[in-house]
């Protein structure tokens, strides 16, 4: 089941790492859009508020997956794997599991009368802001599956 769980983050990681195109194009269009056409620029910046915020709530998962992340690992690249592997698990038991079940609890309501509203941009009036809302509790959830997969994974070199 583990492996299941592990391919299906690897899946939607792989899904929402194609949005930094649009959002990409869509930030770039912002300044034509002004300047020649003189309309449209707000609905792009909105559009792009929500690209960027599903983009990141998963980009910060799939740092930790392939250790891309900021670390301090002056020292640890001196341990054994099995060491590095352990810390890695301690880790995610002791930080990534409690800071994303917290971040869950607190968003929670905000994010549910969002999502129940549907909330628009507040200053446009744009629909969409509920997804940026609903993006804090995609990072949340994706950090916590991914720190129960850390927890979960065997040890290099431990027995099958």
């Amino acid at each position: 089941m583990l492996a299941s769980v592990d391919a299906l983050m690897g899946l939607v990681i792989r899904a929402v790492s194609i949005l930094v195109l649009p959002l990409a194009v869509l930030l770039f269009l912002q300044w034509p859009l002004r300047e020649m056409v003189q309309a449209y620029s707000r609905e792009s910046n909105d559009l792009a508020q929500v690209l960027f915020a599903l983009y990141v709530s998963i980009a910060i998962t799939a740092a930790t997956r392939t250790d891309g992340h900021l670390a301090a690992d002056t020292l640890a690249r001196r341990f054994r794997a099995v060491t590095r592997h352990r810390l890695k698990r301690l880790a995610a038991m002791v930080i990534l599991l409690p800071w994303s079940g917290f971040v869950l609890w607190v968003a929670w309501p905000t994010v549910w009368q969002s999502l129940r509203g549907l909330e628009a941009f507040p200053d446009t009036y744009n629909p969409g802001f509920f997804v940026v809302r609903t993006a804090v509790a995609l990072l949340a959830v994706a950090v916590l599956v991914q720190g129960l997969i850390d927890v979960c994974r065997r040890s290099p070199g431990a027995d099958p």
